[in-house]
């Protein structure tokens, strides 16, 4: 479709289980054209769902999802020319070459003469000196790669990356994000999974978070690392010699522990830190490091995801 009005990507109330399981419930949400978006959630929350069921590889009990104005199920065809997909699972066929894995990929969607954007797509991707190289002689970094070339062949106006980073090399991640962001500065949109959350707060200027099914958190990244204006305190208390000391978590409000003797506490001022540590000494434990921090994505990730509310804001 050509109206440009229309979002690149399109979530209108989907559920999807699988026996007893609620893997989606009621999600709806939508990506403009040209959007840098990240979706974020634990293990298990139905982010590989959602994009199974994007890419058509998932029938839907309920819901519709449309890509760049086609419907995924009533117009597949469309649908998936305009849409490209970077799986988590490395798939691959081991009986050919970098090169001809691209150029099979360009023919499966009918694309001739493609071998200038191939030479582009490697040399973005770091993949020109094992173009000739089979694949099943690759390590796991390199057929990443490979996998996100795949996605890029046929040039669609909407990309899925699902953790693409994932067990590679410093160098791939650096060099994967200036050729992605590339492509989003010349208007492709980019829809991001990843447990590297310092990556989604750099690339992403808008952040959906799900969990156990559900949409429960979509917001501008600024705004997420703005809400607020509150205060983060990293304390670290010594090892305990007694038993018996009731858990920081369970007395004071807004606590997280970190670790055996590490907690995040999240103020809503400054002015709270001196009354936050008297009521700590108080209650008997002793304080053995105490800084202040700036709240960052991993930080608004995990209190989002304890606090679990009951709706999307």
């Amino acid at each position: 479709m050509n109206d440009t009005a229309l979002p690149a990507l399109q979530i209108e109330a989907v559920s999807k289980s699988f026996g007893a399981v609620n893997a989606l419930r009621n999600v709806s949400f939508s990506v403009p054209r040209g959007e840098f978006f990240g979706l974020l959630g634990p293990n298990g929350a139905g982010k590989t769902t959602l994009i199974n069921s994007v890419a058509g590889l998932c029938r839907l009990d309920k819901g519709v999802i449309k890509v760049m104005g086609y419907d995924v199920s009533a117009d597949y065809q469309s649908a998936r020319r305009a849409l490209g997909v970077v799986p988590q699972e490395l798939v691959f066929d081991p009986f050919f070459t970098v090169r001809e894995t691209l150029s099979f990929q360009s023919g499966y969607f009918g694309i001739k003469n493609n071998d200038d954007w191939i030479d582009e797509i490697l040399a973005g991707l770091n993949l020109v000196e094992k173009a000739e190289t089979n694949m099943r002689s690759l390590s796991g970094g390199m057929k990443r790669r490979v996998l996100v070339a795949q996605a890029l062949v046929h040039r669609p106006p909407v990309i899925i990356l699902d953790e693409p980073t994932a067990g590679v090399d410093v160098d791939l991640r650096k060099n994967l994000w200036l050729f992605i962001q590339k492509l989003n500065d010349e208007g492709h949109t980019i829809v991001l999974t990843t447990h590297y959350l310092e990556e989604a707060e750099s690339l992403c200027s808008r952040i959906g978070m799900l969990k156990d099914g559900e949409l429960v958190m979509i917001e501008l990244t600024d705004r997420l690392l703005q809400r607020d204006k509150e205060c983060l305190i990293r304390l670290r208390v010594k090892a305990l010699a007694r038993t018996g000391l009731k858990p920081l978590e369970s007395v004071l409000p807004d606590v997280l522990r970190v670790d055996s003797n590490e907690y995040l506490i999240r103020l809503s001022s400054p002015s709270e830190i001196e009354n936050t540590l008297r009521d700590v000494r108080e209650l008997q434990y002793e304080i053995d490091a105490m800084e202040t921090e700036n709240e960052d994505l991993e930080d608004v990730f995990l209190s989002i995801m304890k606090a679990n509310p009951d709706h999307c804001e």
